[in-house]
């Protein structure tokens, strides 16, 4: 969507708040021994309080809350009483939701606990990436681009990009114009930001693979080479310079 005015602004501004503080609760709640079945009720019980509904719940009746991923899953993991937390998981929580008619997104990978499997460069990677996407983001920017830098930053870094698992607009409903923010340069996309724009910008920064495949749950995505995949996401407006930062309270970068 395209925000023309004070109480739109206002409206996206407290949807993400809902997101992002459940996003950052919930990482704070997690820890070794508890499910993810549980950690996703916890984050459903949050969202409750706030006003806010789930968002993959209402879009395509997801069977979570929340999408919570764990080690080899790249996106969209099924939260599960079996699927228990263990120290040193690669965790990603993705959280989006609809508070009154208005739309927010974001999410981010962790490691919980100590790092004894080595996935915090994966990490710390992922979100610098982040960061440098969405500095560079205003209006009349080409989308390609940022693709490119995300792709072209993940190489240096000695990784690659899942190709298509893309950021894309939100703001009225999920997902919007524009429907693919892709994490290379699509040569094909010859889209570019609006000033006022709300989309939500993510990254997939993958150490083996370049697709993600669905899993037999129907929901779950996986690398097609395996390997691990980090994500982080911020629901933003576009501007003539740095953009708004709508789900900065989720604490990813801190």
């Amino acid at each position: 969507m395209s925000i023309t005015t004070e109480t739109e602004r206002n409206g996206i501004q407290q949807a993400s708040n809902a997101v992002a503080i459940t996003l950052k609760k919930m990482r704070a709640f997690a820890r070794p021994g508890i499910s993810t079945k549980e950690l996703d009720e916890y984050g459903g019980e949050l969202l409750a309080e706030m006003g806010a509904r789930s968002a993959p719940k209402l879009t395509y009746d997801f069977p979570g809350y929340t999408c919570i991923s764990v080690n080899e899953e790249a996106a969209h993991g099924v939260p599960s009483a079996d699927k228990i937390l263990e120290e040193g998981d690669l965790v990603n929580i993705d959280v989006s939701a609809e508070l009154n008619g208005f739309w927010a997104d974001n999410g981010g990978s962790f490691v919980l606990g100590e790092d004894i499997h080595g996935h915090g460069r994966l990490v710390e990677t992922s979100k610098e990436i982040l960061r440098k996407a969405i500095s560079n983001i205003k209006g009349g920017v080409k989308i390609s681009e940022i693709g490119r830098l995300i792709e072209t930053e993940a190489k240096k870094a000695g990784y690659m990009v899942i190709k298509n698992l893309t950021g894309h607009g939100i703001g009225r409903s999920l997902h919007e114009e524009p429907h693919e923010i892709a994490n290379y340069r699509d040569r094909f996309n010859t889209g570019r930001f609006k000033k006022n724009s709300v989309v939500a910008i993510e990254t997939f920064i993958s150490t083996r693979s370049t697709i993600a495949d669905t899993q037999a749950d129907g929901w779950t995505l996986s690398g097609n080479k395996g390997g691990f995949v980090a994500q982080h996401e911020h629901t933003i407006m576009v501007t003539g310079g740095q953009p708004v930062i709508f789900t900065s309270q989720n604490g990813i970068w801190d």
